[in-house]
């Protein structure tokens, strides 16, 4: 299935479409300035506006600091809960209700390359394809960030 992804990161806004998929959008406050880890420019839902295929959703990135888990997203919309969340190095977990659907890697240059189980939706596809441009995909196990902080410390 061909997704379609654009994402101006600098103007805060990401468009998945496709033939055969709901359009999602993803759009930053404007006038807000972003920060440079973020894809889309921010992870504070307060400054994000979702749309799946027309409808607003409800999006809650967490606040991205030492645990991986910190690096997840929320989404709710039709229905469903979703969560994008980093299951290595490089790559997230994509989860409707408990459930995995696949598994994505975005670098946040606006490409992503995903794997998809059984079962997965047109709207679980774009929806995913979407978080995970937006908002990268993987990090860090806290035990080599903890690492990485104390040998910044030690002169």
């Amino acid at each position: 299935m061909y997704v379609q992804i654009d994402l101006d990161g600098p103007a805060g806004t990401l468009r998945v479409s496709g033939h055969g998929l709901p359009t999602v959008e993803l759009v930053r406050a404007p006038g807000t300035r972003p920060d440079t880890t973020t894809p889309i420019g921010t992870r504070r839902a307060a400054l994000l506006a979702l749309t799946v295929d027309g409808e607003p959703a409800t999006i809650r990135p967490a606040r991205g600091r030492l645990l991986r888990r910190s690096y997840r997203v929320d989404v709710r919309t039709g229905g469903a809960r979703y969560r994008l969340i980093p299951c290595g190095y490089d790559q997230s977990r994509f989860q409707r209700g408990r459930r995995p659907i696949g598994t994505l890697v975005s670098s946040g240059d606006g490409r992503v390359v995903d794997t998809w189980e059984p079962g997965a939706t047109p709207r679980d596809i774009a929806l995913g394809t979407a978080l995970a441009a937006a908002f990268g995909t993987g990090a860090a196990p806290w035990f080599e960030t903890v690492g990485d902080i104390v040998s910044e410390l030690i002169p």
